[in-house]
């Protein structure tokens, strides 16, 4: 390996750059722990006092799952993309539509991270520059309402006011309409957030060492701010540890009512664990880089390891602080719900005046972009690499000068600008493409716990830079079913068409693969696509796993629809 390192040390023209180590990537991935501000109100919302424990169980599910990860990523120096690529590699031997499909899915799981983490902060620079009045039954205006209108309640009299009141901005809408289950909108906060997708390509546009950088300093100012609000409120006594108990699913998402551990129940729970699970397996992307790791032998391992140490201390800590602090009633306003006031409940958390809030808010703002830039910088590299293996078009194989992949950014951004104008109409749409793309998510997380063992059948001669201990991989193998009861129980929970609407979008990969392996390949793989494995297309015959991989897609889907079909609301 330390051969091929070296040879690759000086970046050929048109190729990813080995620029960065370890802690490169580690700052690159440093975005995954704001993700929890993306569903931390959503998960509150359905399932109540248990949020604590969904988010705890399922940061310790993605920690154990990232070994899986480790191991095969090091089969492959000179591929980036993450571990969807290097999964697919697994399944090749035994279809040519699922091996495209595991990068699929990893790419529309991503990828909407940009327009949906633009959408909250968008939101999150309205509510700071226009934010919307507050007004009480004892307010001047509303009294003077009533005096003005005889007969008027004080509620509408309130709601009269506020409508009054609230500035332009917040109502301003160019274009919106229904389509299908979701909503689209040009308003402000889509170009709010259009303007910050645009700033964070620029920053990508010149490489990853270029973006590492920059990720170093906007980290040290998120991170640090999110221990803050996550230790403040245990050291200054806040936490209430009557808002932990009773543990039971609420009856009911979004209302405060106790349930019981029933079908309906469990089925929120799961819908917890679903959703969670977007954003707590996340930190699996320190893998992209492998091909532009100075030492991805020893680089590999170190990346995903102390990501997933960060967050392990972070998905856990911010959401036990929050429930503490919030209590039931807290997490269910509506602004923590839709998300578009959680900065500035996590930051009242903490107190200290109105200049300590505003700076906590700002940076909550800034936690967004870096998940942002995370993202896009993961989401170019798996496309990219889909196409330089003869997955996806050729046009994407594209790199510039600085190594970035550029017009794999072009096809992020693109699609992100239309997904924003979907998540910046409503909370409903807002969560319907959060539950797709982890549809998507959920399928490549399945694939890929089971291409450890599939390489270990297949391509167990080679030599590994780092093992997984066989109980962790058997244990990922394990989670994979578990994932899928997820999938197939909690979707629904987000939106009655998630489930089937995310089915549909991976099926989306059948027609381009066809585009690029049949017409532009004419049925042929690129020659580079197994050398890290020392193979050839002949060698795909050999199939040393015989019916199990068959057998294990036909379980997952028959775990997947028997968990929709047992657990409903």
């Amino acid at each position: 390996m330390s051969t091929i390192v070296s040879a690759l040390v000086s970046p050929a023209e048109g190729k990813l750059h080995r620029n960065i180590d370890w802690r490169g990537a580690f700052w690159v991935a440093s975005g995954v722990p704001a993700l929890v501000l993306f569903s931390i109100g959503g998960i509150a919302g359905t399932t109540g006092k248990l949020a604590f424990l969904i988010w705890t169980m399922s940061m310790i599910m993605g920690f154990l799952q990232s070994f899986t990860y480790a191991e095969i990523a090091g089969l492959f120096p000179n591929k980036s993309g993450g571990a969807s690529i290097y999964g697919a590699t697994a399944w090749l031997r035994y279809s040519k539509f699922i091996a495209p499909l595991s990068v699929w899915c990893n790419w529309f799981a991503w990828s909407p991270v940009l327009s949906l983490g633009c959408s909250i902060a968008a939101a999150y620079i309205l509510n700071a520059l226009a934010p919307v009045p507050v007004f009480t039954d004892t307010s001047p205006e509303v009294l003077a309402y009533i005096a003005a209108n005889a007969g008027t309640s004080a509620a509408d009299a309130i709601t009269a006011v506020s409508a009054a009141a609230t500035p332009a901005i917040r109502t301003w809408t160019l274009y919106g309409h229904t389509l299908g289950p979701v909503s689209f909108t040009f308003n402000a906060t889509f170009l709010i957030g259009a303007v910050l997708m645009l700033i964070i390509f620029s920053i990508q546009h010149r490489g990853i060492l270029g973006t590492a950088n920059v990720q170093k300093y906007i980290g040290l100012f998120v991170i640090i701010p999110m221990l803050i609000v996550g230790v403040v409120p245990i050291v200054t006594g806040q936490i209430d540890w009557a808002n932990f108990s009773p543990l039971v699913p609420l009856a009911a998402a979004y209302a405060p009512e106790p349930g019981a551990w029933n079908i309906a129940g469990w089925t929120l729970v799961l819908g917890g664990m679903f959703i969670a699970a977007w954003s707590t397996y996340g930190f699996e992307t320190a893998v992209c880089y492998t091909s532009e790791f100075k030492n991805p032998g020893t680089d590999t391992f170190k990346a995903i390891f102390y990501s997933g140490l960060l967050c392990m201390l972070l998905f856990i800590l911010v959401p036990f602080t929050f429930q503490g602090v919030l209590g039931l009633n807290g997490m269910l306003a509506t602004p923590v719900v839709d998300g578009s006031g959680v900065a500035d409940a996590l930051a009242g958390m903490v107190g200290g005046g109105q200049l300590i809030h505003s700076l906590l808010v700002m940076l909550m703002i800034l936690a967004l972009v870096l998940c942002i830039m995370t993202a896009m910088a993961g989401s170019s590299r798996t496309l990219y690499q889909g196409s330089v293996d003869g997955w996806l078009p050729r046009y994407l194989s594209h790199v510039n000068e600085h190594g970035a992949p550029t017009r794999a950014m072009w096809t992020d951004l693109i699609f992100n600008l239309a997904v924003l104008a979907i998540a910046s109409a409503d909370a409903t749409s807002f969560f319907f493409i959060l539950a797709v793309s982890n549809c998507g998510y959920i399928i490549f997380n399945f694939l890929n716990l089971n291409a450890g063992w599939i390489h270990r059948i297949d391509n167990g001669h080679i030599a590994r830079p780092w093992r997984a201990p066989s109980w962790l991989l058997g244990l990922g193998a394990i989670f994979a079913y578990v994932n899928m009861i997820f999938m197939g129980a909690g979707a629904k929970v987000w939106n009655p068409m998630a489930l089937w609407a995310g089915l549909i979008t991976a099926a989306l990969i059948i027609p381009v693969f066809c585009f690029r392996h049949c017409i532009q390949d004419k049925g042929k793989f690129p020659d580079h696509m197994l050398a890290d494995l020392g193979m050839t297309s002949s060698d795909l015959a050999v199939r040393k796993a015989g019916i199990l991989p068959y057998l294990t897609l036909i379980a997952g889907a028959v775990v997947m629809l028997l968990a929709n079909w047992l657990f409903v609301i």
